[in-house]
């Protein structure tokens, strides 16, 4: 379901982070005023077809920021204005930490997936990779949900021609959280670099049966990015 609004759209999975989501791009947007009182759980639970207690658990979690205030008996309010300025260079700093530390999960994985599929892929089984790749750089420059995905699916691909289950189990395990992560840092932050080159060079590695490096090209795609939160989480 589309939220003219905000042109956000329900898709499928959990619920109450893409109601949160929602909610809270409307108080920055300021479609609700600070200390306005925005509408009540059966409002919002008519409007955007969700059950009540979705609503109340994503206004549950935007409470805890600071970002709404419950009054019991009276209703839900705005942060007031200058209490939303500083929730803002909290939560920014929350976010930036938190997709770090996804960062260095998934390079740890990927890395390893990386060095694995040099030594075992076959030249056939590149194909795919191949389309994946022109996939994610037709993507590039448009709509941030489509590139994060078929991002992702080039890297899902990667970890599958590792010929290791456990690693694909663990990445699959690991990707909804690290496509939240993605979309977050390419919504919210300035100067996010462009690694093309880097996913270029590991299907070259890959063609040549190159551990060195695939694992090299993987680095380089990973911790450009890992430089850029390190520096913004200082």
């Amino acid at each position: 379901m589309s939220d003219d609004h905000t042109g956000f759209t329900l898709r499928s999975g959990p619920l109450v982070p893409q109601l949160e989501q929602l909610l809270r791009g409307r108080i920055r947007q300021g479609t609700w005023a600070p200390s306005e009182r925005i509408p009540s759980e059966a409002a919002l639970a008519v409007e955007l077809g969700v059950g009540r207690s979705s609503i109340r658990e994503a206004i549950r979690l935007l409470a805890r920021d600071g970002l709404l205030e419950v009054r019991h008996g009276v209703g839900t309010f705005v942060a007031a204005a200058s209490e939303l300025e500083h929730v803002d260079e909290f939560t920014k700093l929350l976010r930036r930490s938190r997709i770090l530390e996804v960062f260095e999960v998934r390079r740890a994985l990927e890395i390893e997936a990386a060095r694995l599929a040099a030594e075992r892929v076959q030249p056939e089984d590149l194909d795919g990779l191949r389309r994946r790749l022109t996939m994610r750089h037709s993507h590039f420059e448009g709509d941030v949900e489509k590139f994060v995905d078929v991002d992702l699916d080039f890297h899902t691909e990667v970890v599958r021609l590792s010929g290791n289950a456990v690693l694909l189990s663990l990445f699959t395990s690991v990707r909804p959280l690290l496509r939240e992560s993605l979309i977050e840092m390419m919504a919210h932050e300035a100067g996010v670099p462009d690694t093309s080159h880097a996913h270029d060079q590991l299907v070259e590695a890959l063609q040549d049966a190159d551990p060195e490096a695939a694992v090299a090209a993987t680095r380089a795609n990973i911790d450009t990015v890992l430089r850029r939160l390190r520096v913004l989480d200082a």
